[in-house]
């Protein structure tokens, strides 16, 4: 019998200083039976980071032709195509050639993504934006995770400070 994905549910008060987006977002997340939670976490990192109108979750990490996040943009194209964590240079690559922004959100090393971006193999390698989260930020939230989650996401000045109850976890993430 197959294993089910299971759900969390996510209340976030979006704070983001940086971009001039206020606003209150109610998640439902779906974590495949493979997904880990430092990758779903950092998904509705990026779901927080990243929003804007018409941006969405994809149809799972069980679906590997879908972005983790996008947002539609004019006449059927995509205006933002999100991945998580390390894809290769070959989805970049084509990544880059079907959408007009493209996001990289990471809780590893980003050393071995700069570096291939670098290399010139993926089209506007340049051009991909690359946001890197500490990995101790993404196991503390982690820590608290529950099926319902209450997170005030507030980023300021490239900091990023997310309240769990009355404990407050700080990063300053790594940007290209």
């Amino acid at each position: 019998m197959a294993l089910t994905a299971t759900i969390f549910r996510f209340e976030l008060n979006l704070s983001d200083v940086d971009r001039g987006v206020y606003d209150a977002l109610e998640l439902r997340v779906a974590r495949h039976p493979s997904e880990t939670d430092a990758r779903m976490v950092t998904r509705v990192l990026a779901m927080a980071l990243e929003h804007r109108e018409g941006l969405r979750f994809g149809r799972g990490i069980s679906t590997p032709e879908d972005p983790a996040l996008s947002a539609p943009g004019a006449h059927g194209t995509i205006a933002l195509w999100v991945e998580i964590g390390h894809p290769a240079p070959a989805r970049l690559h084509k990544i880059t050639k079907a959408a007009e922004d493209v996001a990289v959100y990471t809780h590893e090393d980003p050393a071995p993504l700069l570096a291939e971006l670098a290399s010139g193999a993926v089209h506007r390698g340049d051009e991909v934006r690359v946001i890197a989260f500490e990995p101790s930020f993404v196991a503390a939230l982690v820590a608290t995770l529950a099926r319902a989650n209450r997170w005030d996401v507030l980023r300021n000045e490239g900091s990023l400070y997310v309240t769990v109850g009355d404990e407050v976890l700080e990063t300053v993430p790594v940007v290209r």
